[in-house]
């Protein structure tokens, strides 16, 4: 089975194809990218990068922390001191550990959002975010070019290694809440204490949000923080048909709205004191227009192509630039990296702003949505149905459709950009955009977006509509022609 790096990494089933002896050789093949001349490329750092550096962190799946200690035994093999993680820790942490320690580059085993049967590799790099495509490629190349030469990896023994300094156990959470505290108003916060329920789905953001909340007077109830390996039996990802636990917490009066994070934290979602899901599209619109509107901050919108345009409405009112990238926060990374970005996000639920690292982070942005509330002093549901209001009605739909076998992406879009439909729902076309995949926009502002995901074998269908109707109308066109592309 080929392990190949996706959009932020490699995934892989535990005991099938993630296994102690696959991690090892890509650890190693991670280990000769990062030594390579190439890999600070089109990185450009405004702080001192030590090269021997590398930080390894790890999420609360079955076997995280072996493997996690595993990755370090190469690195060290290979010469590198290497920071690891205490415990469990979310991804963004680890990846703000990477900048604040001057790392040049670092290793999160997680597969995220994905079914507890997976584990997997998020490559990180020296700037504090997701690795570039080219840094992905480059440990492919290295990969493949091991195997062919029969050339195994470097293990070193790990009390040995702890012994000769160069793996080093730290705590990377007192340093990411010192960065925090900066960037959200904790003081407001604590004038307007909130009452609500963190949904930490088993992952390793548990404790994380609670944690620096401490002392605000608010009223914090944590559900799923507990150490559960299998999640519980759900995929650990903040979307409304995995948050029954949160919307019975908050019907039962535990809290006034809710904030939760995937498993391991990079990503958010939420939900109002009606138990209505409020998902990234809203969350990320409510955010730009606070910190517009209540900061008085500027710069541009970053969203992927398969996030809300309302966000580019927003931008238009306030006189702001959007720009729009593939899916994949690394693409966002690449415009945090070189403009005066306000705010960056993706449907999925990754979504960072101005002053933080270039990379998806639900802790934050939880601690933001609070600090909304709290500035705001009226509900969730009002907040969003104002935003509505104000650029929507906004309303949105996504299905995946299973495959038994990958999709010829290049096929696939040629195939869809050849026979284009004249209009859906009583919409005109008005453009057609082949970014990623293939995305239909029409003249109200509706769009429909078929494309591959990059981390599971999922043809995914998404819909924007400004109404149900159009909505229903946008999906049923998009899966009946997705079946017939797989």
């Amino acid at each position: 089975m080929p392990i190949h790096f996706g959009t932020d990494g490699w995934r892989a089933v535990i005991s099938d194809t993630f296994t102690f002896s696959n991690l090892h050789q890509v650890t190693q093949a991670i280990a000769d990218a990062v030594e390579s001349k190439n890999w600070l490329n089109g990185t450009a750092e405004d702080h001192e990068i030590d090269p021997r550096k590398m930080v390894v962190g790890f999420d609360t799946r079955f076997l995280s922390d072996r493997y996690a200690t595993e990755a370090a035994r190469v690195l060290a093999a290979n010469g590198y001191t290497v920071y690891l993680a205490q415990a469990d820790a979310p991804t963004p942490v680890i990846s703000h550990a990477v900048r604040q320690l001057n790392a040049v580059g670092g290793v999160m085993i997680t597969a995220s959002h994905n079914a507890p049967r997976y584990n997997g590799v998020k490559l990180k790099s020296a700037y504090g975010g997701s690795a570039l495509p080219e840094q992905c490629r480059s440990v492919e190349v290295y990969l493949n070019d091991n195997e062919e030469r029969g050339r195994g990896p470097n293990l070193m023994d790990f009390d040995q290694a702890r012994q000769a300094g160069l793996i080093q156990r730290f705590n990377p959470i007192p340093a990411y809440y010192d960065h925090l505290r900066k960037l959200i108003d904790l003081d407001l916060i604590a004038d307007t204490p909130q009452r609500f329920v963190i949904d930490s789905m088993y992952g390793s953001g548990r404790g994380v949000i609670r944690g620096i909340l401490q002392g605000c007077g608010c009223e914090v109830q944590e559900i799923r923080g507990e150490m559960n390996p299998g999640f519980g039996g759900v995929h650990p990802e903040p979307i409304a048909q995995y948050l029954g636990a949160l919307a019975g917490a908050i019907g039962t009066g535990m809290g006034s709205f809710g904030i939760a994070t995937d498993g391991d934290a990079d990503r958010i979602g939420a939900m109002d004191e009606r138990g209505n899901f409020i998902d990234p599209h809203k969350i990320m619109s409510l955010a730009l227009r606070y910190l517009v509107e209540k900061r008085g901050l500027t710069g541009s919108a970053v969203r992927t192509v398969s996030t809300t345009r309302m966000i580019d409405r927003l931008a238009a009112k306030y006189g702001l630039i959007t720009h729009e990238t593939p899916v994949g926060f690394n693409h966002i990374a690449d415009y945090m990296l070189k403009e005066d970005v306000l705010i960056g996000g993706e449907e999925s639920g990754g979504i960072s702003f101005k002053g933080h690292i270039p990379e998806g982070d639900g802790i934050i942005m939880g601690l933001l949505i609070i600090e909304m509330v709290a500035s705001a002093q009226t509900s969730l549901y009002e907040m969003v149905e104002s935003l509505q209001q104000e650029v929507g009605p906004v309303f949105y739909e996504r299905t995946d459709i299973r495959l038994n076998h990958p999709v010829a992406k290049e096929k696939m879009v040629h195939s869809l950009v050849e026979e284009p439909p004249a209009s859906i729902g009583g919409e005109n076309l008005q453009e057609v955009s082949t970014m990623d995949g293939v995305k239909y926009i029409f003249k109200d502002d509706s769009w429909l977006l078929i494309r591959p995901s990059g981390t599971e074998p999922v043809l995914r269908v998404y819909a924007e509509g400004r109404s149900r109707e159009m909505v229903k109308a946008l999906l049923t066109y998009g899966n009946k022609i997705a079946a017939d592309v797989h």
